[in-house]
This record gives structure tokens, C-alpha cells and sequence, in this order.
């Protein structure tokens, strides 16, 4: 029983037309990703499926938890095959989950797999895999390259060192991999591990961090060393958005304090992550970088998963805190400052599509096509219906043609169908569209759109 078709999702003829002849073969730029560096340099290898296809996933984690499979079948000492076999129970049960899809598409797209993965097929399904690993000696570089990836924006800490970017920079692989400043750690001030942070980031350096110059000095030497890496991108993961403006002078005598051991009330810290965000901001903008911001998520919220398996394991949920008026207020002061760079914004909570659309409609000013953007659907939004919501009221309150559209945000090297599961997505909507008389059948005008938000206009934008 075949189950992903070659027309998967594509209901009507000009749905189809649009992804077969326009959208499907088209390269992969993928600006923002959690890819390890190291990974690629070493063109890491796989003993088996699990390996390759549920190690560091905590999307299908949490959906293993869900079932009520036990921990040492996710992330504990089970075998591989017990961890692949407990995945093979749970995925039919994920009747309208992403997970489903993306799963399937995958299996699909690197391993010939063309059925329904249950229980019963789970032997067939292991044995596929793992001969194809080994047979045919299958790396993380050949799983990018089937996928046509092109371009790759990884996520990386300014004390990083680079030496895997360093290393990729000097050989002649088809595919780009960039880094993306991400200096998340040395905003969160309250957080205990900031002090021994700022000392591991002085180090990559060179500078000794003792007050506020010395940090802004830091800052300014690793946007250099990620800038002669082909850097072009940063990236800020906050829970929630700061504005709290203060004089430079409040700010350095919060982080003198901060320096020597004290704690911050919560009306500092934001006062501090206000300006460092902004000054960031008013750097990228001379570079020419583009500003990335994820917001709204609830970090850690299980002490059971944090203690035993730290971050990014699955304990994370979506948050409701409002977003507009602080963000507005960081896009007013950065717009006065002519310090605005382009900017990609992203909420966790789908309640605030209108309010970001709209928001960003009042910054665009001709610098760029879509200066101010908003991301594509996010992390708990990236399901079908998430997608679908996303487009509509980013077609609804901008232009839908300006979008730089899908990213995979994944640590996994099968992940980049998700780019052709939005594809397929984007393609239906445009193609429903037409096939109701709201758009004219111009498949000329279609294919520039479509063409432009799978590959063009993030080529475009990020300078590629």
C-alpha cells in the first residue's frame, strides 16, 4: 500500500502543476537550522535508522511520551532497535500529527520506503534502512545533497570557536554552511551560568570582560571572525521580548553589579537585555546582516526532564505572553536610531500572526523587498493547518510574493523534507486559489511567486 503519492496533499490539477513543474526540483536554502557544524566536516556516518532518523528529535520524543513509552525507549540505554521498534508502535497512533507526514516523507525520500510504517512493517521498514546505510555507505553529506540543499545557515555561540566552519571553508563541498551569531547566553544576565559564560567568551576573544566596554568589545571581534566565515544571519531566542530602555549608564552600573555576584531584579535584567539587543541590532544593520528573533516559548517547563536530560529534550511548551506593544517599541527605537536591520520574526504562539504582520507593514521602507518578515510557521505551528493559518494571514495583511519562506530548524539530516511538505502546502493554497477564480489561472505570475518563496527571495534577502 503506497501511502505518500507523488501528488501527496495536492488536491486540484493546478496544485499539482505548480509543485511538479515549479516547485518540487528547486534548490534548498536553509537559513536557520541547528545542523551540527561538525557533523557535516566530518561527513558523519550512521550505524542504523535509529541513529540517523531518532537520535536529538525531541518532536518524535514527545510524542513517544505521549504514547506512555517509557524513557529508557526514547532517550535512555534501550537498544537501537527497541527505540525504532516503540517509534513504529506510536506513528499510526499520530493521526493528524505532522510527525505522521514528515515520518513518512522521509522514509520515502531517502530509503524507498513507500508504505504505512506500523508494527508489523517495522522489520521490513529496519532492514530497508540499514542496508541502504550500509550498502550503499549512505553519509551526512549524501543526505544533503539528495535533498539539493544548496545553502545552510547554522546555528552557532559567539565563544564557538568556528574551527568545523573554518575547516568547511576551505573545501570544495557543494553545499554552504555558513554560522549564524547566536549570543543567547550572554543576554539571559539572571541566568547562574552567566558569569562562567562571560568568561568562556572573553577567552575565545582574547578580551577580559570586567565591565560594559569590554563585552561590547568582544561582541564587535566575534562578529568579525563569524563575518570572515560568510556570516550573514544572527539569531535570539527569547521567551519573552524585552523594551525597557535606560540610560547607558543605568545599564553599566547593572552589569558592573551583575559582575561582582548580585542578583538583578526583573525590571534590570530587561533594561540590560534591552540595550544589548539593540545594540546588536544597530551592528547587524551596519553589516548588512539579517536579525532573526524566536520568542514567546516556554523554556523547561518539566523539572523531571530538565534534571535528567537538560535542554532541548521535549519540555518546552507554547507561551501566551503579548508580544506587540514591546515589539513595537523595539522597532520604533531601532527605526528612529536608522539602526533597523532586516528582520525576521517568529512566535511560537499562533495568536500573534496578525499582530506581526501588521506590525511588520509598518517598517517596510524600500531598503528591501520584505524588510521586516515574518517567519515561517514556527516549531508547534509547522503542522499542516499551522502552515496553512500562516499563509493565509500573511497573504491577508502583506505580500504574500515578498516571503522568504521554509526552514527546517531541525538537528536532523532527513529533516529537510519539511521544505518540500511546505511546498506542497504553499502549492494547494495558490492552486485553491486560482481553482475558485480569487487569483486569475496566470502561471506565469504563479510560478514567481512560487519559485520566489521556496528559493528566490531567500537568496535574494540573505545576499546569497
Amino acid at each position: 500500500m503506497e501511502f505518500i503519492t507523488e501528488d501527496f496533499l495536492l488536491n486540484g490539477d493546478t496544485a499539482r502543476i505548480l509543485y511538479h513543474e515549479m516547485a518540487a526540483d528547486l534548490p534548498i536554502i536553509d537559513y536557520h537550522c541547528h545542523i551540527q557544524a561538525s557533523h557535516i566536516a566530518e561527513n558523519k556516518s550512521f550505524d542504523n535508522l535509529t541513529q540517523v532518523w531518532l537520535a536529538d528529535d525531541h518532536y518524535k520524543w514527545t510524542a513517544l511520551r505521549w504514547n506512555g513509552v517509557v524513557e529508557r525507549l526514547i532517550t535512555g540505554d534501550a537498544d537501537d532497535y527497541e527505540k525504532f521498534l516503540a517509534y513504529a508502535r506510536t506513528l499510526p497512533a499520530c493521526i493528524g500529527n505532522p510527525l505522521h507526514h514528515w515520518s513518512h516523507l522521509e522514509l520515502k525520500k531517502y530509503f524507498g520506503y513507500h508504505g504505512h510504517l506500523t508494527e508489523d512493517t517495522a522489520p521490513e521498514v529496519w532492514d530497508l534502512a540499514n542496508s541502504r546505510l550500509g550498502l550503499k555507505g549512505l553519509r551526512a553529506r549524501d543526505f544533503m545533497l539528495q535533498a539539493k540543499v544548496e545553502k545552510i545557515c547554522t546555528t552557532d555561540d559567539p565563544a564557538d570557536d568556528l574551527k568545523w566552519h573554518k575547516r568547511l571553508a576551505e573545501e570544495d563541498f557543494f553545499v554552504k554552511v555558513y554560522p549564524a551569531f547566536r549570543p543567547d547566553k550572554a543576554i539571559e544576565i539572571t541566568k547562574p551560568e552567566f558569569l562562567p559564560y562571560l568568561e568562556r567568551l572573553g577567552e575565545a576573544a582574547g578580551v577580559r570582560i570586567d565591565h560594559l566596554d569590554s563585552l561590547l568589545q568582544v561582541f564587535l571581534n566575534r562578529l568579525d571572525a563569524f563575518e570572515t566565515l560568510g556570516c550573514r544571519v544572527s539569531d535570539h531566542g527569547l521567551t519573552k521580548l524585552p523594551w525597557a530602555p535606560a540610560r547607558e549608564t543605568e545599564v553599566r552600573d547593572i552589569f558592573f553589579r551583575r559582575l561582582g555576584g548580585e542578583a538583578l531584579s526583573d525590571l534590570e535584567a530587561e533594561k540590560y537585555q534591552t540595550f544589548i539587543l539593540s545594540w546588536l541590532a544597530k551592528q547587524y544593520a551596519r553589516r548588512g546582516w539579517v536579525m532573526q528573533l524566536h520568542f514567546g516559548v516556554l523554556r523547561n517547563v518539566s523539572p523531571t526532564l530538565y534534571e535528567a536530560l537538560g535542554e532541548d529534550a521535549g519540555g518546552d511548551a507554547m507561551g501566551d505572553t503579548p508580544c506587540g506593544e514591546k515589539l513595537a517599541g523595539l522597532l520604533w527605537s531601532l527605526e528612529r536610531k536608522r539602526a533597523l536591520p532586516k528582520m525576521i520574526l517568529y512566535s511560537i504562539n499562533p495568536g500573534d500572526n496578525a499582530v506581526i504582520d501588521t506590525l511588520a507593514g509598518c517598517f517596510e521602507n524600500g531598503e528591501a523587498r520584505g524588510k521586516i518578515q515574518h517567519g515561517c510557521a514556527w516549531w508547534f505551528n509547522d503542522t499542516k493547518t499551522g502552515m496553512e493559518a500562516h499563509l493565509q494571514t500573511l497573504a491577508s495583511l502583506s505580500v504574500l510574493g515578498s516571503f522568504v519562506g521554509m526552514l527546517t530548524d531541525s538537528r536532523s539530516f532527513l529533516s529537510y523534507t519539511r521544505h518540500d511538505y511546505f511546498r506542497r502546502i504553499l502549492c494547494e493554497y495558490i492552486g485553491g486559489l486560482a481553482d475558485r477564480g480569487e487569483y486569475p489561472k496566470d502561471y506565469k505570475w504563479m510560478e514567481k511567486i512560487i519559485r520566489g518563496i521556496c528559493y528566490e527571495n531567500a537568496k535574494e534577502y540573505f545576499g546569497f
